[in-house]
């Protein structure tokens, strides 16, 4: 952000974090089944997560932040978004403050974020899973199951036993960071508007991504039958606008290497898509 020339200081993203490791310490402890009102020490339990969960964020949003300052574009430091319920955090973000100026640099602005998160999404994951216990499953009234993506189910299966009938693993504070940070990728990559999937889907098919969008927010209400959440996202990213902007140069076309990235992007998201997040 700028301002009379100078950049402003970065107060409100240092007040911000620190409210946001609270609120998710605070998450943290309650889903490692302790309360954190009861006794204050119990807050100790919700450090793995609230760590976990903003290393991976961090990771994301830096991604973008670096490419920005690489490439000469104008961005702000991370915005971290405090909840003060279930997972103690909405995310965070960056702010750009001056135009893309091409399609190479939507694209690397874009893949940036998701693929450095990735990097650390998925060891985290594996340490979670390994540190997760098996439990006899019992079919309660309200009980939570988290659906699997492509990569959280091979994940899961390089890095423990899998189950006896009856059985279902319970996952470890850090193995559900890991499994939010690889939806959060998921979500970021859906190829719709100013998302950074919508960045890359510009980048690699121009104005021809408007259609890929609309496909998209079709697809997210047909699943939506199964997960009413996706209604809620097809409608955020709808209102939030399905076409993205061109960049200032939008003639020029990108190389092999940044195909090769939105490639790799795009399968990404397809291995960390969840159709069914959440079953109650």
């Amino acid at each position: 952000m700028q301002g009379n020339n100078r950049e402003l200081k970065p107060t409100i993203n240092i007040v911000l974090f620190i409210i946001t490791i609270f609120t998710t310490i605070l998450a943290g402890t309650v889903l490692s089944g302790k309360d954190p009102f009861h006794n204050l020490r119990n807050l100790i339990y919700g450090i793995p997560f609230s760590f976990t969960l903003l290393l991976i964020l961090g990771a994301h949003e830096f991604g973008h932040y670096f490419a920005c300052k690489r490439l000469g574009i104008k961005a702000t430091l991370p915005f971290f978004i405090p909840a003060p319920f279930l997972l103690g955090t909405f995310g965070a973000v960056i702010k750009i403050k001056s135009p893309i100026p091409d399609r190479k640099g939507l694209m690397e602005v874009g893949a940036a974020g998701p693929l450095m998160g990735l990097i650390f999404a998925i060891p985290a994951t594996i340490i979670g899973i390994k540190l997760s216990k098996t439990v006899l499953v019992t079919k309660e009234p309200g009980m939570i199951s988290m659906g699997n993506s492509l990569l959280f189910w091979f994940l899961t299966k390089i890095s423990i036993q899998p189950p006896a009938p009856g059985y279902d693993i319970l996952l470890h504070p850090v193995a559900f960071a890991g499994w939010v940070g690889l939806f959060i990728t998921s979500m970021n990559l859906l190829p719709i508007g100013q998302l950074d999937g919508g960045h890359i889907s510009y980048s690699l098919f121009g104005k021809a991504h408007k259609v890929i969008g609309i496909i998209m927010v079709g697809l997210m209400i047909i699943l939506g039958i199964k997960w009413p959440g996706w209604f809620m996202w097809a409608l955020l990213v709808t209102l939030l606008g399905i076409k993205h902007p061109p960049p200032l140069n939008d003639a020029a076309t990108i190389d092999t290497k940044h195909r090769m990235i939105g490639i790799l992007s795009f399968c990404v998201f397809i291995i960390t898509f969840i159709p069914c997040p959440i079953t109650i």
